[in-house]
């Protein structure tokens, strides 16, 4: 794993489409999801007194295929998961997605990112972000 500190906010770039009819089809929740190149990991945040904890279920991905970048507003976790299929294998069910994933979570307050956990243990990744002290 992969940790990177940024000393700015983060904002998601999103690319300007095509002007017509097709826009507003495009943005149904369907048509996205086909659409998307990277899937998005599930990923429980909650909040204490002092830090605010975040869980990401990343089973399956070696702890080398993924990266956390930490900005002043929100919490990005990137990478590839890779799982080997055997020869000669004929599917019935592929449900457990592969390839590349990116979750961008948005803090809920200021953390303190001298003090940031991460550990990965079984499948998750557990990372605690400690409250600044005037957001306490």
């Amino acid at each position: 794993m992969r940790y990177r500190r940024r000393s700015y906010r983060y904002a998601m770039v999103v690319r300007p489409g095509r002007a017509g009819w097709f826009d507003d089809f495009r943005q149904t929740e369907r048509i996205r999801l086909l659409a998307e190149d990277c899937w998005r990991p599930d990923a429980d945040t909650y909040e204490t007194a002092r830090t605010v904890e975040i869980v990401v279920d990343l089973a399956g991905v070696r702890e080398e295929d993924f990266e956390v970048a930490l900005f002043e507003d929100a919490l990005v976790v990137e990478g590839r998961r890779r799982l080997a299929a055997p020869d000669a294998t004929i599917f019935h069910a592929v449900t457990i997605r592969q390839g590349p994933f990116r979750l961008e979570l948005p803090l809920p307050g200021a953390v303190d990112a001298d003090r940031v956990d991460a550990r990965y243990d079984r499948g998750l990744l557990l990372i605690t972000l400690p409250k600044r002290g005037e957001a306490r």
